[in-house]
């Protein structure tokens, strides 16, 4: 699902950028499903920022969601990485393909809280 690559440092940077940019707009917002996807893309973008950092590229092909998610969490070290990314991945995943489910303000706050929290961690990397 990964093959090795040398991504220049700009490249790296555009990545976290991206994620960035999509917490801001999380952050902007009052409606929870906009709260919940711009964090969760946040999220898996600062993921693959993470992987390029470690000279991995993702391919994408069925199934590479969770193991970018995984990646993320073993480069870290950190197993909540895994558990509450797949969580996510699962709600999106029902949203998407099952009919919507429904992302409580509650909830997509938490979550975002939490992405913005791994963001502000990591961000001295890039």
């Amino acid at each position: 699902m990964f093959e090795k690559f040398s991504f220049q440092k700009e490249q790296v940077t555009l990545y976290f950028n991206a994620a960035l940019r999509d917490i801001k707009i999380a952050e902007k917002s009052d409606v929870s499903e906009v709260v919940f996807r711009f964090s969760y893309d946040a999220f898996l973008k600062l993921a693959i920022a993470f992987c390029s950092k470690h000279n991995l590229r993702v391919k994408a092909r069925a199934g590479h969601h969770i193991e970018l998610i995984n990646m993320f969490s073993e480069l870290t070290g950190d197993k909540t990485i895994e558990v509450i990314g797949n969580e996510m991945r699962a709600k999106r995943n029902i949203d998407l393909y099952s009919g919507g489910t429904l992302i409580t303000k509650k909830e997509s706050k938490e979550y975002f809280h939490w992405i913005d929290g791994l963001i502000q961690r990591y961000q001295n990397q890039f």
